[in-house]
């Protein structure tokens, strides 16, 4: 048993190793910060014209309690995963030394520490950013109080939402974010790990599909093309609240006490399953898959 946990996590290192000479990685986690710096700077910007002062997780809250943000971010694991399962030169020996069922659960295991690394990558990309007029107090900043009661907000096009301040603190804000990012993050690169078992190239299909999907899906869009009543728009965003995954993985989509949309903890159970569903089709699809190794083409 310990030999067969030793030989996991030294499959998994092996996965970690290729981040220093490739290029895909490097553009991925580049993206983004660049994303990060593009999405909170208007945050920024507004406290440094205003004099104002910010919670240190307000931007990462700001930022990714959106959906079109997470959207963006979502691309970056298509990058971040496109060439799963790696079969560099090195895996023919591996396989040799090791059985297929220890060297699949490495590549699942790499998957999941992955997705926390780039997740975290975010949240403290943010937190630089911001750090010149962020305070690590939980509590809400004057800067949230004007964009959440204001029309500046809107205005800048920041998604600081009022039910947000008013129902909860910026740390267990800040967790149930990340989380719900981490979740959806994970149930992504299931997709895309599966379709490429499944066949070459595929996992980006489904990858881009699923999050195209999600945006469709979003209550707003829907809306607009329709020219939905308040209504019908009150009811379509619950009903899309419940379908969309992108939704699921937007924090203030929720319910807080007073409408029908998921609770967190509903979502936390979706993206699980989900994941390990997806994790275990592609488990079951190992057994079977021809293995190609373009390390060893001559």
């Amino acid at each position: 048993m310990a030999d067969a946990i030793r030989q996991v996590f030294l499959l998994t290192a092996v996965n970690f190793r290729r981040w220093r000479r490739s290029p895909q990685i490097w553009l991925a986690f580049g993206l983004g910060f660049v994303a990060c710096f593009l999405l909170t700077n208007k945050t920024v910007l507004f406290a440094q014209e205003h004099g104002t002062v910010m919670q240190i997780f307000e931007p990462f809250i700001w930022t990714f309690g959106d959906a079109k943000s997470i959207l963006l971010i979502s691309l970056c694991l298509l990058l971040l995963f496109a060439d799963m399962p790696g079969l560099g030169a090195e895996v023919p020996l591996m396989l040799i030394r090791t059985t297929r069922r220890r060297w699949m659960t490495a590549q699942i295991l790499y998957l999941a520490l992955a997705t926390v690394i780039f997740t975290a990558f975010l949240l403290l990309a943010s937190c630089i950013l911001c750090a010149q007029y962020g305070y690590p107090a939980n509590k809400w900043s004057e800067t949230a109080a004007i964009l959440s009661y204001s029309p500046i907000g809107q205005k800048i096009a920041v998604p600081a939402f009022i039910k947000v301040l008013e129902l909860t603190y910026p740390y267990p804000c800040t967790l149930h974010i990340f989380l719900l990012m981490l979740g959806y993050s994970m149930t992504l690169a299931g997709l895309i790990f599966l379709g490429n078992l499944l066949r070459a190239r595929l996992g980006m299909v489904l990858g881009i599909a699923f999050s195209g999907f999600g945006l469709f899906l979003n209550p707003d869009i829907i809306s607009e093309w329709f020219h939905l009543s308040v209504y019908q728009s009150r009811t379509a965003n619950i009903l899309f609240g419940w379908l969309s995954p992108l939704n699921h993985a937007t924090y203030y989509m929720h319910n807080f006490g007073y409408d029908n949309l998921p609770r967190l903890k509903t979502s936390y159970l979706i993206f699980a399953a989900a994941a390990i569903v997806l994790f275990v089709l592609a488990f079951l699809r190992s057994k079977k898959y021809a293995f190609c190794f373009t390390g060893t083409e001559k």
